[in-house]
């Protein structure tokens, strides 16, 4: 496995091995002990599923606060998608700050994005189905979120034909500074 560091340092892409022949490949995408060896420790307590049919599917930005604030390694089975993590740690040196990574079936990278970070993605491929580990249960009571398009955060998504599609609640998230942050 290949861990590349981004402009936040806490962020980190990991890319894994591929073993292909002429029936397909296999790759070894998660193996605690290659993990802790890398310096990545995190529990993964549960795996969940997203498929997202049209491109320009936008989901996010989301957290979820203490006690059940999540860690997340996000990969893509089909598809591809702009992946974002943004930094809401108060008094972090990269406070508000984003990444942004393309991950694709194709390009094997995963997102390792830690617990006081906002995640979200836009779907660059019809038919894309993402795949992440978290460290902490869903709670829909510590579910939040803040505006995709939050003018102090900045995220330059990519250029889309159409406006993103948005489900009602990512539509009506509050702005960062407007945010009860319990990070």
């Amino acid at each position: 496995m290949q861990v590349e560091a981004t402009e936040i340092a806490d962020v980190k892409i990991l890319t894994t091995k591929r073993l292909g022949d002429s029936r397909g490949f296999f790759s070894e995408v998660y193996n605690r002990r290659v993990f802790v060896e890398a310096g990545i420790t995190l529990e993964f307590v549960q795996d969940n599923q997203s498929l997202s049919r049209d491109v320009g599917t936008l989901r996010g930005l989301h957290f979820q606060a203490p006690p059940f604030a999540q860690a997340k390694l996000v990969r893509v089975l089909s598809g591809a998608i702009f992946d974002v993590a943004v930094d809401i740690r108060k008094g972090s040196p990269t406070y508000g700050r984003w990444v942004g990574v393309e991950l694709s079936a194709d390009n094997f990278r995963q997102l390792l994005i830690p617990v006081g970070f906002l995640h979200g993605f836009v779907t660059l491929e019809p038919d894309t189905a993402v795949f992440y580990k978290v460290t902490a249960h869903y709670s829909q009571p510590q579910d939040f979120g803040v505006a995709w398009n939050d003018p102090d955060i900045g995220v330059d998504w990519p250029k889309l034909s159409a406006p993103p599609t948005l489900s009602a609640k990512d539509a009506a998230q509050p702005l960062l500074r407007d945010l009860k942050n319990p990070f």
